[in-house]
């Protein structure tokens, strides 16, 4: 971990607060980080495995709400739902319909609409502005041979958001395929970490170059030793790796 006092550098000028606390909404606490966007904070809870909660401008972002890791009763409603795709630990309708209500929109790849019945279905490539936020979906898929069958190319969905001023990649179940070397100008990423479903250590090292975030999030990695990236990006300047509780 960086030290506290590197990590207020950092958010000098970045306009970050490294670590918010924790935020309990009734049940384990969980962690917290904040990040300045050019139209106010952006406030990142960190639910568990391959699910997130953002808050911005007073609205509620759920990405992958999964029961397993919340008690969604108790989570704030959403104003928006990204869903990457129809596997039960990214999509849960149970835990979907506890934070609707008349207003949420919801967002996911197609397969996952045909599954829950509702939303607006984007593929990879497309755009869509939701709240004043700009998500595009991007390729999520599998390369490494004889694996193909847990995430087939042109099936799933990873998103990059882009908040006014800064731009969050949120990669879904991927491998470091080549279309990340399509991203550019990423603030923060969340790279997902356990094979056979998604990416070894060395693969995460391996995206995380060529994406260059800013900041770097390794998330559902399940068991994966987390110090292995630590010790693979050591010397890499200008990516400030940060683990949270996210297997």
């Amino acid at each position: 971990m960086r030290s506290i006092i590197k990590l207020f550098a950092l958010s000098a000028c970045m306009g970050v607060w490294a670590f918010s606390g924790g935020a309990t909404f009734g049940q384990v606490p969980f962690e917290r980080d904040q990040f300045q966007t050019a139209q106010g904070p952006l406030e990142i809870t960190f639910i568990g495995h391959g699910t997130l909660m953002f808050s911005w401008n007073d609205r509620v972002i759920h990405i992958d709400p999964v029961g397993q890791y919340a008690d969604y009763s108790k989570l704030p409603k959403a104003d928006l739902i990204l869903i990457t795709h129809e596997h039960g630990d990214h999509l849960d309708p149970k835990a979907i319909e506890q934070i609707l209500k008349p207003t949420t929109s919801i967002v996911l790849n197609p397969n996952s609409a045909a599954k829950l019945g509702k939303g607006k279905a984007i593929k990879n490539g497309e755009t869509i502005e939701v709240l004043g936020i700009s998500i595009r979906a991007v390729p999520a898929y599998n390369t490494t041979a004889g694996r193909d069958r847990y995430h087939p190319r042109g099936r799933d969905n990873g998103y990059v958001l882009q908040f006014p001023g800064l731009s969050v990649y949120v990669a879904g179940d991927t491998e470091d395929i080549p279309a990340m070397k399509d991203l550019t100008g990423i603030d923060i990423a969340f790279l997902p970490m356990n094979q056979p479903y998604t990416m070894t250590p060395a693969q995460v090292a391996s995206a995380a170059r060529v994406i260059r975030p800013k900041v770097l999030y390794p998330y559902h990695f399940g068991d994966t030793p987390t110090q292995e990236l630590v010790a693979l990006l050591k010397e890499e300047r200008g990516i400030d790796l940060r683990i949270r509780k996210m297997k």
